[in-house]
């Protein structure tokens, strides 16, 4: 899928911010452990694409109930929805000069009802003319997703008969209702029944 930067400078995707901290001590740390298996931007992305999605657990399968609202802290704690595993990537591409945003799929249940918006992330490698989506969400039975620059290997692939939705931009922030759904919430449970429907 064609992505739409929702900024033209490539340097907003290479930013960081409160939530994208990639210059925090704990993000760093984890960039140097990364680099040691990686030499190159292709290995280090692949390396660090697989380091969010195994060892990261989602909180909604561990059950953890702590919301972890910034890439240092899911890294932190090991933990994190699908929002903040993006958080923790798009940090570590960024810190190693690899341009890294934030795109969004709406999905629902197998009947349509129940639309809930998730989290990806989306790099764009040196010699590489396109963005590529890749989902550190974590595989469970029935989720496969996969490291790759061609065919996508995402969680979920839309099911737009149902009124699913690739979402075509791509933000070099969270937007401000993935925000809100963080930042206005207790804990886990609270969260998950507050997530944003459509962005």
């Amino acid at each position: 899928m064609e992505l739409i930067q929702q900024t033209p400078d490539i340097a907003a995707y290479l930013a960081a911010d409160e939530v994208i901290d990639h210059g925090h001590p704990v993000v760093r740390e984890t960039v140097a452990e990364l680099t040691h298996e990686a030499d190159d931007a292709y290995t280090y992305a692949r390396t660090a694409f697989a380091y969010v999605r195994d060892t990261i657990s989602h909180s909604a399968d561990s059950g953890d109930p702590r919301v972890a609202r910034r890439a240092s802290e899911v890294l932190a704690t090991r933990n994190g929805i699908c929002y903040a595993k993006s958080f923790a990537l798009t940090a570590l591409l960024r810190a190693r000069g690899i341009p890294a945003g934030l795109c969004y799929q709406r999905l629902t249940d197998d009947d349509g009802t129940g639309p809930g918006v998730h989290g990806l992330v989306a790099l764009r490698l040196p010699g590489h003319d396109r963005w590529a989506r890749v989902d550190p969400r974590g595989n469970k039975p029935g989720v496969d997703a996969r490291f790759s620059l061609g065919a996508e290997r995402l969680a979920w692939a839309v099911r737009e008969e149902i009124g699913e939705v690739d979402y075509p931009a791509l933000h070099a922030t969270p937007p401000p209702e993935i925000l809100r759904a963080l930042h206005g919430v207790r804990d886990r449970s609270e969260l998950l029944r507050s997530l944003p429907t459509h962005l």
